[in-house]
């Protein structure tokens, strides 16, 4: 059986604890103060509304203590006019506040912790901890699934409520991230990604931002901004982005392409196909290297991964040539499609006489020119898996 919790023995604790002595479990989230107020006041001493105080006995005793004490801190502060005084009230009533809301999150009572803190929130706008209070009302809000009332909180709160940081972690910087997870918009995600940057680059793991702004970029459009994020990107290769595992490709191929003169690109894939086969008939090295991709041209065995970066540079095709009736096959191969292309090749070499030419559609929307069309792009060595 636990004992009966006094508002004095709670007073003792949180003026001898540290305010910030631990955060409370709740994820760092926001919402904003312009809800509806649903309680006209704060409960005051032994007169805590009966909506607020339930659980077991022990949550009962507890939460009718920390009410009580929550009351009398609250009078004392509104009492003094000494600056340094109310500054110690607003922590002691922050961290009684604290102890209530993790003990609602813990009785998974959100919609209690919603409205108490919204109230709160509402009767004391100049409280200076007033985000973090609303960040717990945002967990909230999520827990109860309400994602896109969340969202909406998250963003208001950074238009209108100035930034607090508690135990060194900025409720902005929480909130933008919060809000790249809930945005549905590509639009939304550029602009809180660029706030990000721009606010607390110190902060972020910068290359999965700007590879990510990159994307949003992609998503809406702005190919020229989409490659100068990639670009930036770039110093940071190595860094683990979640969902895309060939990252560092992906960026390198498209920045390096962008600064290319494309000049080797072909209209469509017959007219591609048909110069190389003439190139290999004719026994021309030359005509192949001017066919061949100047940018992100590889070499490689079908069993080196996609990231692999071999190239050309290591052999002149030339000597590869000379003395060798290279052979190529009438058709493509059966796996060739609307995107990409095989062409099987042999007589290269004693070791690997097989080479699989590699064609592929650009995908380059930034010019409208040059995207669709073909080029030749690859090497694969060996008989096809």
């Amino acid at each position: 059986m636990s004992n009966p919790v006094s508002s004095a023995s709670m007073r003792r604790k949180f003026r001898t604890a540290p305010c910030f002595s631990a955060l409370c479990i709740v994820p760092w989230l926001l919402i904003a103060a312009t809800v509806p107020c649903f309680l006209s006041c704060t409960p005051a001493p032994g007169h805590e509304d009966s909506y607020y105080i339930g659980g077991s006995k022990e949550d009962r005793e507890t939460l009718s203590a920390l009410f009580a004490l929550l009351g009398e801190e609250t009078a004392n502060r509104e009492a003094s006019v000494d600056l340094a005084a109310i500054g110690e009230y607003h922590e002691r009533e922050f961290a009684v506040i604290r102890e209530i809301a993790n003990r609602y999150i813990r009785l998974k009572a959100y919609g209690k912790l919603v409205n108490l803190l919204t109230a709160r929130t509402n009767q004391h706008p100049q409280n200076p901890y007033n985000a973090y209070y609303l960040l717990m009302v945002a967990y909230g809000y999520i827990q109860q699934e309400a994602y896109p009332v969340a969202a909406l909180y998250f963003d208001v709160i950074i238009k209108n409520y100035p930034d607090v940081t508690v135990e060194g972690q900025s409720i902005h910087l929480a909130c933008l991230k919060e809000l790249i997870t809930l945005a549905d918009k590509p639009e939304q995600k550029v602009k809180y990604y660029e706030e990000l940057i721009a606010r607390f680059s110190d902060s972020l793991d910068l290359g999965i931002t700007y590879f990510m702004l990159g994307q949003a970029y992609e998503q809406i459009g702005d190919w020229n901004r989409a490659i100068q994020s990639y670009s930036q990107y770039l110093p940071y290769r190595g860094t683990l982005i979640p969902g895309f595992p060939n990252a560092d490709q992906y960026a390198k191929q498209l920045t390096d392409f962008n600064l290319s003169p494309k000049d080797w690109t072909f209209e469509n894939l017959n007219s591609l196909v048909t110069a190389v086969k003439g190139a290999l008939s004719d026994g021309s090295s030359a005509r192949l290297r001017q066919y061949q991709a100047k940018v992100n041209f590889f070499a490689r065995s079908w069993a080196q991964e996609d990231t692999d970066d071999s190239g050309m540079a290591e052999f002149n095709l030339a000597d590869f040539m000379r003395g060798n009736q290279i052979q190529y096959a009438q058709v493509l191969d059966t796996s060739s499609n609307a995107a990409e292309a095989y062409l099987r090749t042999s007589g290269w070499d004693q070791f690997i006489s097989t080479w699989y030419f590699y064609f592929r559609k650009i995908y380059f929307p930034l010019d409208p020119d040059i995207h669709g069309r073909w080029e030749w792009a690859g090497v694969y060595y060996g008989e096809k898996f």
